[in-house]
């Protein structure tokens, strides 16, 4: 079920990306979501899982980029798609506690975020408090999913699928946010879809045991 399914949303997404660089903005727009619906079927229906609760936090976190996907379609829902996603960061780093509290495992991804902050904070004006906690938010998640894997009687690949993936969902959300306010360039779209894509996958495959 997954391996096709996965392909399914593949072509899915790939179909939203060439709809949007062809401009057929109705096309995009009906295709974006798609996929992370269909990540958060093949969550519900898994039959074994690393565990319940581990699940329904992917799930509902699913669902919050879901409702973000779908507010980031409208040129005025860049605010209210930002916030479904830092919901879903927030049910991630959820997901992903308890997991080892050393600080050592922060480390590199406290310095990835100040490193963004200091590129991105002179093109921000006013809105730098909502990107600063944003990108807290980001560093956190990165963080708990490395001590998650870290952890001991987390079992693989459960643990390293969802670290990879929250790596890549932070340069997902990088791109994005270096396109946005610093420096737009043409293939920001696809780069930013592409990576989202393979974060969400990544994730989602992780609940199983």
């Amino acid at each position: 079920m997954w391996t096709a399914g996965i392909a399914a949303a593949g072509v899915v997404g790939a179909g939203h990306i060439a709809a949007r660089y062809a401009g057929s903005r109705a096309v995009a727009g009906v295709l974006k979501a798609i996929p992370i619906a269909q990540l958060a079927a093949f969550v519900a229906a898994e039959p074994v899982v690393v565990s319940e609760r581990y699940r329904w936090l992917v799930f509902v976190a699913l669902l919050w980029s879901l409702g973000g996907d779908l507010w980031l379609v409208f040129p005025s829902g860049f605010v209210p798609g930002l916030l479904n996603f830092l919901v879903a960061h927030v049910l991630y780093i959820a997901a992903f506690t308890p997991g080892s509290t050393t600080i050592l495992v922060l480390l590199p991804f406290l310095a990835g975020g100040l490193a963004m902050l200091a590129y991105l904070w002179p093109h921000l004006g006013k809105d730098r408090i909502p990107v600063l906690v944003y990108v807290g938010v980001i560093v956190a998640m990165g963080w708990r999913a490395a001590a998650r894997a870290l952890a001991p009687g987390v079992p693989e690949p459960s643990g390293t699928l969802a670290l990879v993936g929250a790596i890549v969902f932070m340069v997902s959300d990088g791109v994005l946010a270096t396109d946005r306010f610093a420096r737009p360039f043409a293939a920001a779209d696809a780069v930013v879809m592409v990576t989202y894509y393979a974060a969400q996958v990544l994730i989602a495959l992780s609940v199983r045991a």
